[in-house]
């Protein structure tokens, strides 16, 4: 038998079989080399899981050693803590590190006083890495696509210096109706489109392909020509200067606190009256009313038609849908929508709002790194998570060492869409020759991320 032709089982262990747990197990259950386990204590869970995914589960608590021993913890290489209880998830790790020595323990928290204690955290305690927080992780994506108003998707890559952005391109752009080829010529510019999605379809683009209108386009682009870029795609471009915000929960305060340090004006609506009282106390410049965000006449009164983004953010997934379909038809040029139920997440796209945040799975997607193979730096799920982008590292073993593009055996649908060499970005060639130490950002369709990973390890 070739060395190749060993399968190295990962095992894993989920705990929490909520929408979060539900999520992370249906990505993970795609992956032939896994041997998952699932454990909560409500069966009704572990039967949805059982049922569709065809994943072991377990009934008990997650913190307990005998659950945990039963589990496969002596063998575990990664244990995954998403209950909605942070106490839950540290001692469901505590307990894997002092009792079965699990090599990986990561945790969703989602208090500020633990997830930002590193001692606690530490590998000397803990041991947590990472601590994952879906409220921040949501609120850094809604305030990528405030500061990108024309962006239907941004994902930052290389601490931000490039980022992938998802183009709709529109009737009169200047990539509607022309080959990649031809769009490449116009545009007189180095532009990779990485992915197309179209309807329910994501496919890898060659030279020949068209792009057509209303087709969404992913382009990596470094930080610095991304308004240059957006530009030939969507021509005349208008500076944010006012938004609403419609519920001032966790992700509203964090998206408003990061956002009035900016030159916007910003306003959150929120129900809750002592919610607002915590909001004006903490938040300087934000203007805070309290009132219902799927109220027309306050809407108006507030000039919701002058507003350069309309983001619904509050915890109920009802409200947000429908005062962002009204904030749509009062005349809101831009709309973002969190929806935490993923079986809501068609409606919604189906109602014709366009951009919508799942904090649950952008918090699956950013745990999926931990279970691939090779230098993987991070990554992102997208297009219905019919397709992934990752960054990865080039080590001194990888295929892609001293290749250049043109010579690279690439699965089809595969695409190096960027080289980052000393932090210098690279937008690729074919004569492009790859290097150790170099990072690179790879669009790939489900169906060849393993074909990828073997190419990197």
């Amino acid at each position: 038998m070739k060395i190749f032709d060993i399968i190295s089982i990962m095992r894993i262990i989920i705990i929490g079989a909520g929408e979060v747990g539900y999520h992370i197990a249906r990505f993970l259950s795609r992956e032939k080399d896994l041997e998952v386990v699932v454990i909560d204590t409500d069966a009704t869970k572990l039967r949805r899981i059982s049922e569709e995914l065809d994943i072991s589960t377990i009934e008990g608590q997650g913190g307990s050693p005998e659950i945990l021993k039963e589990a496969g913890a002596n063998e575990a290489d990664i244990l995954l803590a998403v209950t909605n209880s942070d106490e839950t998830n540290m001692i469901a790790c505590l307990v894997a590190k002092a009792l079965f020595n699990v090599k990986r323990k990561i945790a969703r928290i989602r208090n500020d006083e633990y997830f930002t204690n590193k001692t606690l955290l530490s590998r000397e305690n803990l041991d947590i890495d990472p601590a994952i927080n879906p409220e921040l992780e949501s609120a850094k994506a809604i305030i990528r696509l405030i500061e990108a108003p024309f962006a239907y998707d941004v994902e930052d890559f290389e601490n931000g210096l490039i980022k992938v952005v998802g183009f709709r391109v529109g009737e009169n752009s200047l990539a509607a109706g022309k080959t990649l080829k031809e769009f490449r010529e116009k545009a007189r510019e180095k532009i990779l489109v990485g992915i197309i999605q179209r309807e329910n379809k994501t496919i890898i683009p060659k030279g020949k392909d068209k792009i057509y209108e209303n087709d969404i386009i992913y382009i990596p682009v470094q930080k610095d020509d991304l308004l240059k870029t957006a530009s030939l795609i969507r021509g005349g471009l208008k500076k944010v200067n006012n938004i609403i915000i419609v519920g001032g929960g966790r992700i509203g305060y964090l998206v408003a606190r990061e956002i009035e340090q900016k030159d916007i004006t910003v306003k959150i609506i929120e129900k809750d009256p002592e919610r607002c009282k915590f909001l004006t106390k903490k938040l300087k410049r934000t203007i805070v009313l309290h009132g219902d965000g799927a109220d027309s006449s306050l809407l108006e009164e507030e000039n919701i038609a002058d507003m350069d983004v309309y983001a619904a953010i509050s915890n109920n997934e009802e409200l947000n849908i429908m005062s962002s379909l009204l904030a749509k038809r009062l005349g809101a040029k831009k709309v973002i929508t969190v929806v935490n139920r993923t079986d809501y997440i068609p409606l919604a796209h189906s109602l014709g709002i366009e951009v919508v945040i799942s904090p649950r799975l952008i918090t699956a997607s950013s745990i999926l790194r931990y279970v691939r193979k090779g230098q993987i730096l991070n990554l992102t799920a997208i297009a219905e998570d019919m397709a992934e982008i990752i960054e990865a590292g080039v080590g001194p073993t990888s295929y892609f060492v001293g290749k250049a593009l043109k010579e690279a055996r690439m699965p089809k649908s595969a695409l190096i869409g960027a080289i980052i060499r000393n932090g210098d970005i690279i937008i690729p060639g074919g004569d492009d020759v790859i290097q150790e130490g170099d990072k690179l950002i790879i669009f790939t369709l489900r169906e060849s991320i393993k074909e990828v990973e073997e190419l990197l390890i």
